[in-house]
């Protein structure tokens, strides 16, 4: 029987750990939670841009705003992909003026964050852009780099990283390698 060939570098325990420091770390590069934004990239960003806006909550006491943005029609290989299926965006308010921080569960090539600052501006005119990415597996193909970092998993390019959240239907937490066929 062929499958791929998993195996997890990041469980439950450690991806809230790695999500509390996010969240603490954008508090403390923004001195608080004014005027700052969480937008998550479909999917699984906008899960992770609410648990983020949940620790910030719980530390400082204020709701912050989160919402998603779809970045389907913005992306530099959608002739490639067959028939692309939009995702919902919902943008909580006006962004200009507004730090927005956007989220993202795997950083790689750097075509998915370009493509996001590109729809991003369509909503508006924020004061500055910041990514947070819960994983960053290097093979960067454009000058960009995240502000917040999860944790930093050095990767080969036919490996493929997965973020499962039970959110969206995974039995569990976890970020999962997968590569090749086996037998």
């Amino acid at each position: 029987m062929k499958g791929r060939r998993r195996r997890q570098i990041m469980d439950q325990l450690e991806m809230d750990r790695a999500i509390k420091r996010i969240a603490f770390e954008i508090l403390e590069k923004n001195k608080g939670p004014e005027d700052v934004i969480l937008v998550g990239i479909p999917t699984p960003g906008p899960v992770l841009a609410r648990r983020i806006s949940s620790h910030m909550e719980n530390v400082e006491g204020l709701k912050i705003p989160t919402g998603s943005l779809d970045i389907t029609f913005y992306r530099d290989d959608i002739g490639d992909r067959p028939k692309p299926l939009p995702k919902a965006t919902d943008m909580p308010g006006d962004i200009s003026g507004k730090t927005v921080v956007l989220v993202d569960d795997v950083l790689y090539t750097g075509r998915t964050i370009r493509a996001a600052m590109d729809a991003l501006m369509d909503h508006g005119r924020p004061a500055r852009v910041q990514l947070a990415a819960l994983v960053d597996r290097g093979h960067r193909e454009l000058p960009i780099r995240a502000d917040f970092v999860g944790r930093n998993i050095p990767t080969r390019l036919h490996e493929q990283v997965r973020v499962l959240l039970t959110e969206q239907g995974d039995e569990a937490d976890a970020v999962i390698i997968e590569e090749g066929e086996i037998e």
